[in-house]
């Protein structure tokens, strides 16, 4: 049978989700903790790689296993094997044609960013941060810029392994609540270190560094060195991927309603 499941974890502590020589990474501890519950070797698929310090409030994972175990049995057996900061939220029986990354119509992060003169503490890790203060309007308009196809180099890692640099961005939202800004993307599929780097050019025009019509010759640029510095991975969250109704899978966790 095959299995998805949905993971939700602080990434503080781990190299990133792919797994890596070193067994410090998210994927590793899950397909671990996965084995000892099978008393098995487990492998997985997931939606979408995170980096190192990423968090996660719903990763989707698929894997087949001969095991038939209830749903529950599933959740409750691994998180039993998982470190605290990493659990599964649901688990599901699903066809044999499902797929977590090729099934998945888009992916949405946010990154939560405290605007403060004082740097973060008991968020730490948890929040991106800026000490002075953002231009919601000029924010709004540059992000307006990146919405739709685009070839998006100018925000692309080098070390990017995507076969294109064309992706299309469905919506940017930019919410304020008190001290803590959070902005929401929503695309077909990101490049590595996209977001980052869009926010790294957002917080600059954000803060008067940067016209808001700069966002769009950074874009045209398509050359990396256009754009601002990659912004922390602190405060970003891989909220999941989208899957269409067929599949009837679940579409948030209880950690949505805790994100500022």
């Amino acid at each position: 049978m095959r299995l998805a499941l949905g993971i939700s974890y602080n990434g503080q502590a781990y190299e990133g989700w792919q797994s890596q020589p070193s067994g410090r990474t998210v994927q590793d501890r899950l397909e671990h903790a996965l084995g000892q519950f099978a008393a098995q070797p487990v492998s997985t698929v997931c939606a979408g790689r995170t980096d190192a310090g990423v968090h996660g409030l719903m990763q989707v994972v698929h894997f087949d296993t001969p095991i038939d175990r209830e749903e529950f049995s599933w959740v409750r057996g691994t998180n039993r094997f998982l470190p605290g900061d990493i659990a599964v939220q649901w688990a599901r029986a699903v066809p044999a044609a499902f797929h977590s990354r090729a099934c998945a119509t888009s992916r949405r992060y946010a990154y939560v960013v405290l605007e403060s003169p004082v740097r973060p503490s008991i968020d730490a890790g948890r929040v991106g941060w800026v000490f002075r203060p953002l231009d919601d309007a000029a924010m709004r308009e540059a992000a307006a810029a990146l919405l739709g196809q685009h070839d998006f180099t100018s925000f692309r890692a080098s070390a990017c392994q995507a076969k294109s640099p064309v992706k299309t961005i469905k919506r940017i939202d930019i919410t304020r609540h008190g001290a803590y800004w959070r902005f929401e993307f929503e695309a077909d599929a990101f490049l590595h270190h996209m977001i980052r780097n869009i926010m790294g050019c957002l917080l600059a025009i954000g803060q008067g560094h940067q016209p808001p019509p700069w966002m769009a010759q950074v874009l045209a640029a398509r050359d990396r060195d256009a754009a601002a510095p990659t912004f922390s991975p602190d405060g970003l969250y891989f909220m999941g991927p989208v899957y269409g109704p067929e599949w009837d899978l679940p579409s948030r966790t209880a950690a949505y309603d805790w994100l500022p």
